[in-house]
């Protein structure tokens, strides 16, 4: 490729484009106040409090052990639940097998509770059952259906119309042609999408943790909030190792399954 390629003519027509989005991105900075002065002040403020956050304080190792097990639980307990009803939503939600108000209903309900984060969910559930890890389970389990059950049903619309034509040629009822057609299917990509949606649910029970949830998102809380810095960097510490051994579990199970 040579210099002569990259001439204004070739790339004129994306000037209108290019101008546009720069027009945006300025103004929406000029309106967010963004500020590379506060910038340099804020990075410079920050390392100088980085400093209190080591070394770490290593005899809160023990007391991180339980609430990290709270965390890991709570996202073994939401995962099923999640994935067991989101077949039921995927079903509902797919053009080839439900009625079209029956999509459209569940394809509403799906875009409803995806579009709420998980963090608006939990402050409900909290103010309807209590702070405590059963508000943080129903929450991450209320996600994962509007997760999977978006990709299960975008993933059972894509069957081959063939394979669900034969099996109903035959004279198979509709449960029939759901149970020995479409689950086996798509069942593969409801393991996958499962086990990444686990790894998901171990993040973000961290965030809710903090909000009521429990586990080892609420010591990290806790520390900053009382100055134990040094205790809220063995918080951190230990989310990074429960991220790590998650992420290698997911791994090693989803190598086995699919």
């Amino acid at each position: 490729m040579t210099w002569s390629e990259f001439s204004f003519e070739r790339y004129r027509r994306y000037l209108p484009a290019a101008a546009i989005f720069i027009v945006a991105v300025a103004a929406s900075a000029y309106l967010s106040e963004v500020s590379l002065t506060d910038l340099r002040r804020g990075i410079l403020k920050g390392l100088s409090l980085l400093t209190l956050f080591f070394p770490p304080d290593w005899s809160a190792c023990k007391d991180m052990l339980q609430p990290a097990l709270v965390t890991l639980v709570i996202c073994l307990v939401a995962t099923p639940i999640g994935a067991a009803f989101s077949i039921v939503f995927g079903l509902a939600a797919a053009r080839n097998i439900a009625p079209e108000w029956l999509r459209l209903t569940a394809r509403t309900v799906i875009a409803v509770e995806r579009g709420l984060p998980e963090i608006v969910i939990l402050l409900v559930l909290v103010a309807a059952f209590g702070l405590g890890p059963f508000a943080g389970v129903m929450a991450l389990a209320i996600g994962s259906i509007g997760m999977l059950g978006k990709l299960l049903a975008d993933a059972i619309e894509e069957i081959d119309p063939r394979v669900l034509d034969a099996v109903a040629a035959v004279g198979a009822t509709p449960w029939q042609v759901i149970r020995h057609a479409v689950l086996p299917e798509v069942l593969p990509a409801l393991v996958a999408n499962s086990i990444f949606r686990f790894e998901v649910n171990v993040r973000a029970s961290v965030l809710l943790g903090a909000v009521g949830a429990g586990g080892i998102g609420y010591e990290l809380d806790a520390a900053i909030n009382q100055l134990e810095y040094s205790r809220a960097t063995m918080a951190v510490l230990m989310i990074l190792l429960l991220v790590f051994l998650s992420e290698r579990a997911s791994d090693w199970v989803r190598s086995k399954v699919l």
